[in-house]
């Protein structure tokens, strides 16, 4: 079955240069935390996603009908509102985690941060470790 394609692509944009382009003080320094965080727990490189995503591996994200598309494995974005990490996923020990986390939201796959001074640091070091490797692992569409 033929890719879906999509906007949001692999791409060799500078991931520093936009995360020093986020106009929030705080919302820039915590995107550089938090690409150390995933370059260090992910042992992969950052990497540019579209314009304003930084994606961490590559992986197959398969629709429910088939249609098939490139992904990232995990990532995240500085954005205006929040940070936001793409880490949600079918892992069994996430629910047990997210409780402990502290002040977040989340939707299907991403997790909502205000600022990182709102949660528990370990433990959001847990779920971006836990939402890649068990992403990595799980078959086309059973991931996050």
């Amino acid at each position: 079955m033929a890719k879906k394609e999509l906007q949001t692509k692999a791409n060799d944009g500078s991931v520093e240069d936009f995360i020093n382009s986020v106009e929030n003080d705080v919302r820039r320094e915590d995107g550089f935390k938090v690409l150390e965080m995933f370059e260090r727990l992910t042992g992969e490189k950052g990497r540019m996603w579209g314009p304003a995503i930084i994606g961490f591996g590559d992986s197959i994200y398969k629709y429910p009908d088939g249609r098939e598309m490139d992904w990232m494995v995990t990532g995240f974005s500085p954005r205006k509102q929040n940070l936001t990490l793409y880490v949600i996923c079918s892992s069994p020990k996430q629910p047990a985690l997210l409780a402990k986390l502290g002040k977040h939201k989340t939707s299907v796959a991403c997790l909502y941060i205000n600022k990182l001074a709102d949660v528990d640091l370990k433990i959001l070091e847990e779920i971006i470790a836990d939402a890649h490797e068990h992403t990595k692992k799980a078959s086309p569409g059973e991931g996050c």
